[in-house]
């Protein structure tokens, strides 16, 4: 594929920060409710370590720390992240357009529960897009940055890895990519990266283009 103007045929699209600007929203969420545990940690703190990684890898961390956390943690956190959703997310700017002028195929590979993905993509207008089209984290043995995720999304979409383009807004994104054998395009518009060198974050993960408005998904 041409790194200027490609033509796959499959495009991934990761969900929160690439689709949905969701990534403040839920470290504010995580930090909010291990707090209620008695665990600090700022949302800034939240970012720097789980962006773009699962609540098993949120679990682990934690677990390798020597502090485990009490079996009602994810469903306390579930709850409040979709409560917040419900309310205050609100999708990429330009990404509607993107996704009504797509002639390739695409799909949705997220490290997030398909429960949050289907409410994000519904109360941002982005669900008919995809239709059924959602594969997560829940649906393989490793999540991000390992392969696995992408390579199910590209299986189920019946791709070949090499003709597949993601689009992700996480170092652990980009490396599952192209551990995937797969382009990637890393996407720093998200208000995540305000206050973040996300060019030189994701193009020292490995993307191979980094862009920060969806006006420019193919570029000039």
């Amino acid at each position: 594929m041409d790194l200027g103007r490609p033509e796959p045929d499959l495009i991934i699209f990761d969900c929160d920060g690439v689709l949905v600007d969701s990534e403040l929203l839920s470290c504010r969420c995580l930090s909010e409710v291990l707090e209620e545990f008695g665990v600090q940690l700022s949302a800034e703190q939240a970012l720097e370590l789980f962006l773009g990684r699962s609540t098993k890898a949120i679990e682990q961390h934690y677990r390798d720390l020597g502090q485990a956390l009490p079996d009602d943690f994810i469903p306390r956190l579930k709850a409040r992240v979709l409560e917040t959703f419900a309310g205050a997310l609100r999708p990429i700017a330009g990404v509607g357009n993107v996704l009504s002028e797509l002639t390739t195929p695409c799909c949705v590979a997220s490290s997030s529960d398909l429960d949050r993905v289907s409410l994000s993509l519904d109360v941002t207008g982005l669900a008919p897009h995809f239709a059924d089209r959602l594969y997560t984290a829940q649906m393989v043995k490793h999540g991000k940055p390992a392969p696995d995720l992408f390579l199910h999304a590209a299986s189920k979409m019946q791709a070949s890895p090499s003709r597949t383009l993601v689009i992700e807004d996480s170092v652990s994104g980009v490396q599952a990519a192209k551990a995937a054998g797969m382009m990637v395009w890393g996407f720093v518009g998200g208000s995540h990266y305000r206050a973040r060198d996300g060019r030189a974050i994701l193009s020292a993960a490995g993307a191979d283009r980094v862009f920060a408005q969806m006006s420019d998904f193919w570029g000039a």
